[in-house]
């Protein structure tokens, strides 16, 4: 399995490919969030929305041997397309990889100038909640 970091460069080497286009740019995140797993309806719920994402996301986690498992969805095409970018990133790794990534594609990739600043405050609140669990599963396998 890639690094954090090797996954982080891969995505933007894909971005670069798109170059300045911001139209291509924001249809490529939306096409990104088509490769998401399913996610189960019984959990549409709202202790499982992000909170502080201007559209909604549906966040869960899992421990699989060790390692934290992501399933996520969201009502916009865009917001689907950024969380599977984080979940690609993060996705069945140990909690303590997860805690301690840091996530720099993000701005490399400028995704701020993309995606404006109320999606970012989403963005970080997407990461902050996987990290969130990330941390509740470090506690577990600690106890």
């Amino acid at each position: 399995m890639s690094s954090i970091k090797d996954v982080q460069e891969e995505i933007v080497s894909e971005f670069e490919i798109l170059g300045d286009d911001k139209e291509s740019t924001i249809f490529y995140i939306m096409e990104l969030g088509g490769n998401l797993e399913p996610f189960p309806e019984a959990e549409k719920v709202e202790q499982n929305i992000i909170k502080g994402c201007q559209s909604k996301v549906w966040l869960i986690a899992d421990d699989r041997d060790g390692k934290v498992h992501y399933q996520a969805d969201s009502n916009t095409d865009i917001t689907k397309g950024l969380i599977s970018l984080l979940i690609r990133v993060l996705n069945n790794r140990r909690p303590e990889e997860i805690i301690h990534s840091e996530l720099d594609f993000i701005e490399k990739i400028g995704m701020g100038s993309i995606i404006g600043s109320q999606r970012s405050n989403g963005l970080a609140a997407m990461i902050k909640q996987m990290k969130l669990y990330a941390l509740a599963f470090q506690a577990k396998q600690n106890a």
